[in-house]
């Protein structure tokens, strides 16, 4: 089906369903900037991929345009296959180095051409995860066959030719004695060799990351370093290594890790098991908050698998200073968000003290994505208004943050869809730079942020966070750079401007205009 098509359909969904109250088509409109992929093949997504030698490789080739597309690919490593039809290249890299792929998709509209770095070594994740996280829409209500669903929403939509890759278990695929009333969750914790044991509702999860992967989708998975997890779960305590290993058997590729409860063991020393040498670190944590993550990096480490390493600890200890040594990939900054603008702007907007510890395959992670439709169990349209959501997708993208969905993907409606699909935008953040933008400018709540890119570019966001219209300037000078520029509107996929010293644009309350800077050749 073609996605112009697609996308049609949807929004007559939104006309007549009234999701934003709009009076007629021309608001909806408004609010709707991407324009339509086009039905010629265009590849999107990750320019370059990390993998360790030995490891299983996935990757689908996220690509746009009228089906059926097929795939082809130039100088493909020793051990790796496409599948021409699917676009799904599989398999594994024994030697180390750097092999640069020409893809290739054909349609009856044209051929689109692309390379791909694959970079063998030791660091993975070498642009920041794009997927869905479970916890936002469903929390404890979690099950099997909504991972299934959500799979498959995320190709039947399209969003996987965008680049969104993850599809991310949070809490509650565990036992949990807590919760008496609900039988689904009754199961022993672990067997009698120690193996932890998923719920009545996750029968199979070997099954069901074999089913992720067989869409060219990678599967996540949640736990704690404490005995229990944030909803009270089975968490990893003591049982580091062997959860690890029982991850990389079922074949999953991401750990959400979750401090919870694993505050009790950090201050209790009776627990002769958990050695204190963090009090003596070079950091000056007195927490306790390096070594449970130290512990389970260690162990995904240790697997044939490479699975990216979430921090979850809410900024404790300046964890960017050191989430990278204990082979993080990604690590909350901040405490969870909630779909206000008070929140948003309270996390987003207070990125700059961890900026300048982005680079590829470690990440500051200011929380899931808060658009669409979520709720943690009792979902609801997001309360943010279109100019915020606007907002909160260019900065993100521009702090080089892992994005994130948290949305329930079967009730995709046309805005959320247009707003999470504009490839330009989503370049931004999968720049292989991997630079935080810095904030250049800041006076009466109207600031300027400012990106490096790997093509000698800059992405630049200048943000309103009042609630009045307002003109907001970007001066070459705070910018740091200087002569002619083409200015493009990455929303609207459209250059907007050539100036010699600076830029201005009129930003709605809460709002952003986006853009990226090109030099004049």
């Amino acid at each position: 089906m073609k996605q112009s098509f697609v996308f049609a359909i949807l929004t007559l969904f939104v006309l007549s369903n009234n999701v934003f109250s709009q009076s007629s088509s021309d608001s909806l409109k408004a609010v709707i900037l991407t324009p339509a992929s086009p039905e010629k093949p265009r590849i999107n997504g990750a320019k370059v991929f990390g993998v360790r030698p030995g490891s299983p490789f996935l990757f689908y080739i996220p690509t746009t345009g009228e089906r059926p597309i097929k795939y082809s690919a130039t100088n493909l490593p020793k051990g790796l296959q496409l599948d021409t039809k699917t676009g799904i290249i599989t398999g594994s890299i024994s030697e180390k180095g750097t092999y640069v792929v020409s893809l290739k998709a054909k349609n009856s509209k044209g051929i689109a051409e692309r390379n791909l770095k694959i970079v063998v070594g030791e660091t993975i994740a070498l642009t920041p995860p794009m997927g869905w996280n479970s916890w936002n829409v469903f929390a404890a209500e979690v099950s099997a066959d909504k991972v299934k669903r959500a799979t498959d929403a995320m190709v039947n939509s399209g969003l996987m030719n965008h680049g969104w890759s993850f599809i991310n278990i949070d809490d509650y695929w565990e036992n949990n004695h807590n919760r008496k009333n609900d039988p689904t969750l009754q199961g022993d914790f672990r067997d009698a060799e120690g193996n932890v044991q998923p719920n009545a509702r996750f029968k199979d999860m070997k099954g069901l990351a074999d089913y992720i992967h067989s869409k060219g989708l990678k599967a996540g998975l949640y736990s704690s370093p404490g005995p229990l997890t944030c909803g009270q779960c089975a968490g990893s305590w003591q049982h580091e290594m062997q959860d690890a290993k029982t991850y990389a058997d079922w074949g999953f590729d991401y750990l959400k890790y979750d401090w919870c409860s694993y505050g009790k063991i950090a201050n209790d020393s009776s627990q002769n098991s958990v050695p204190h040498y963090f009090r003596k670190s070079k950091t000056g944590d007195s927490t306790g908050a390096i070594y449970p993550y130290e512990l389970m990096g260690k162990a995904l480490v240790a697997q044939k698998r490479d699975i990216v390493f979430s921090l979850c600890q809410y900024g404790m200890a300046d964890v960017w200073k050191w989430g990278a040594t204990v082979n993080g990939n990604c690590w909350r900054t901040t405490g969870d968000i909630v779909d206000t603008w008070k929140s948003l702007s309270n996390i987003g907007f207070n990125q700059d003290k961890c900026a300048s510890y982005s680079a590829p395959g470690h990440y500051n992670d200011p929380d899931m994505l808060i658009v669409g439709y979520v709720g943690w169990g009792k979902p609801h349209p997001t309360r943010l208004t279109p100019d915020e959501q606007y907002t909160h997708i260019s900065l993100w993208s521009l702090l080089s943050a892992p994005l994130l969905l948290g949305c329930d993907l079967e009730k995709l409606d046309a805005f959320t869809l247009n707003l999470i699909s504009n490839d330009e935008v989503l370049d931004v953040d999968q720049d292989p730079l991997a630079i935080g933008a810095k904030r250049v400018s800041s006076k009466d709540s109207l600031d300027v942020f400012v990106k490096p890119l790997e093509d000698g570019n800059i992405a630049v966001g200048l943000f309103n966070r009042s609630t009045k219209k307002a003109t907001i300037t970007a001066n070459w000078q705070d910018l740091g750079i200087k002569g002619k520029r083409t200015v493009r509107d990455l929303w609207r996929q459209k250059d907007v401007a050539l100036s010699n010293d600076k830029y201005e644009a009129e930003v709605a309350p809460h709002g952003v205009v986006l853009v990226k800077m090109s030099a004049k050749k």
